[in-house]
């Protein structure tokens, strides 16, 4: 195991000292070492959810015999940053998600990672560094979020949006704005529709890097949580595998993810967001 340089033999005392004081017994010293990368916080709506996610994935890991250890990177919401300078820091910050995985991964040499982005430029983050590591891994995207439901139909962000546009040109009153406003956007959950936190998604599942289903479950339905623990526990396999992304991702993974996003009439950010991927790609 990888994890083998920072736990094995006398020279590692002084490390296994210190895994010790995080809880780590020496029954789990034999045990592969999975990072859970999380985009957890508190301001996107997409990623409010995570912590639980995080949960599930470690109680997967743990079942099948693996020891987790989480650790968290930023995120950026496109929606709450855009219409002022913060859009300016939004295409940045995938880059900042791809080296902070790979500083922590590096340093501490684990033996595979479950990484748990939702939104638009965090997951090509994670893609991104799961590429570049080229350790066992797997994604559990946190999953779109449920329309509201205003006036007998069913809302979303687009509808607020276009709720603007009505107010401005007075085909909406003002309370009705805010009708929308309250009731379009239900919760925990990337923005419903097809933008680029949805449609990336569908391409990490298309692409083979996320169990099958989990790009179409609801960041609040419990299949969601089920496939974050299954999740947890195929990585331990892929670990004893030697699994890793770019065994998985070829040029025919590109060619079908892309045929995937046409159909489905995703974001096309898709060939921008990946192309700095170290896929195999011959």
């Amino acid at each position: 195991m990888r994890s083998d340089i920072i736990k094995e033999g006398p020279e590692r005392a002084p490390n296994r000292s210190l895994l010790k004081a995080t809880g780590v017994t020496d029954s789990e010293m034999k045990k592969p070492f999975i990072a859970v990368v999380n985009s957890w916080n508190d301001i996107i709506p997409g990623h409010i959810h995570l912590n639980k996610l995080a949960e599930a994935v470690k109680a997967g890991i743990r079942n099948a015999g693996g020891v987790p250890f989480e650790f968290h990177t930023i995120g950026i919401c496109d929606g709450i940053a855009m219409g002022h300078e913060g859009m300016k820091y939004s295409l940045p910050s995938r880059e900042v998600i791809e080296d902070t995985i790979e500083l922590m991964v590096k340093a501490h040499q684990f033996d595979g990672m479950v990484l748990i982005p939702t939104c638009d430029k965090i997951v090509p983050g994670h893609l991104m560094a799961a590429g570049r590591l080229d350790i066992p891994s797997i994604v559990v995207t946190g999953g779109p979020m449920l329309p509201g439901y205003v006036d007998d139909r069913y809302t979303d962000l687009i509808s607020v949006f276009e709720g603007v546009g009505a107010y401005r040109a007075g085909k909406l009153s003002e309370a009705d704005l805010k009708r929308l406003e309250n009731l379009s956007c239900a919760g925990a959950g990337s923005c419903a529709g097809m933008f680029t936190a949805n449609t990336m998604a569908c391409m990490t599942e298309a692409l083979g890097l996320s169990l099958p289903g989990c790009a179409t479950a609801h960041a609040v339905d419990a299949k969601k949580t089920r496939i974050a623990k299954e999740s947890g526990e195929r990585i331990v396999e892929m670990v004893r595998e030697n699994l890793t992304p770019r065994k998985i991702v070829t040029f025919k993974s590109f060619e079908n993810a892309i045929m995937v996003d046409m159909a489905i009439g995703g974001a096309r950010t898709l060939l921008s967001i990946f192309l700095p991927l170290p896929m195999n790609l011959g």
